[in-house]
């Protein structure tokens, strides 16, 4: 049973049931944030909860287009997660595309080369980490817009990246969680956000406060969680939404009105 206490947003996506302990095994969950509200916190929520069990099988392989090791260990070790020593232990797998990935190309390699590389790269890390007994394996991509940046704005090379990684859900089971942000170009949905939503089977959209800016509420969440066999029937493609305040040691989540 895992050790994290539930919430709102742990039960829109289905980990308070106990009959299925790892919801997001062989899914895709996406997280759609804007400019008014940073929807990075709902990845710094979900790292953490993949390693709240410190004898889990869980294992994270994070693609970080758009800040550094170092800033995710100092988020976490507020949130009380130590990501050196997950690391050291063999259940972190940092690719710090800042400095690697779509920077290390050599000679007249195409942007299709990079991206075919760099799942290459992540394809033997979930092999290792496999054989290493870890039985759940997440990747982690903290800004899909940077991704489409690093394939020269290519969404079709983008899309096949991901559908790439799309087929180890079914072949390993691992996890997907990838950030994007819906409003990247101002008065249009771009087509990668459409498909994105489609590969979804989570989808968490975080916004901003319809009435405008509260000082106790930072902004507001809709949680779709699509149709999958073995959730709770009263998680099937239901919409939750909820209200959150981001804390320094967490953020809470809580119905409108309801906050004391």
């Amino acid at each position: 049973m895992d050790r994290m206490a539930s919430n709102l947003l742990d039960g829109a996506i289905g980990f308070d049931d106990p009959t299925n302990p790892s919801p997001l095994i062989g899914r895709l969950l996406l997280v759609e944030d804007c400019v008014e509200t940073s929807g990075a916190f709902v990845l710094h929520h979900l790292l953490k909860r993949a390693f709240s069990s410190p004898n889990s099988s869980n294992a994270v392989i994070f693609l970080a287009f758009s800040q550094s090791f170092v800033h995710y260990d100092r988020i976490l070790r507020k949130l009380g997660c130590n990501l050196a020593a997950q690391r050291d232990n063999g259940r972190f797998v940092f690719f710090d595309m800042l400095t690697l990935g779509c920077s290390d190309r050599s000679g007249k390699e195409t942007d299709e080369g990079v991206l075919v590389g760099l799942y290459c790269k992540i394809q033997r890390a979930v092999d290792a980490l496999i054989q290493e007994n870890k039985k759940h394996v997440t990747i982690v991509i903290d800004d899909i817009s940077l991704l489409e940046v690093a394939a020269n704005g290519s969404s079709n090379l983008v899309l096949d990246f991901l559908h790439y990684c799309h087929t180890l859900l079914s072949e390993v089971g691992c996890s997907i969680i990838a950030l994007d942000h819906e409003d990247v170009y101002m008065d249009i949905k771009r087509p990668l956000s459409l498909q994105l939503e489609y590969l979804a089977d989570v989808l968490i959209k975080v916004g901003p406060l319809a009435t405008g800016i509260a000082k106790d509420v930072h902004g507001q969440l809709t949680v779709l969680n699509k149709p999958v066999e073995g959730l709770q029937d009263k998680l099937r493609n239901r919409v939750q939404n909820f209200q959150f305040y981001i804390k320094e040691n967490g953020t809470e989540f809580f119905y409108s009105g309801s906050r004391a």
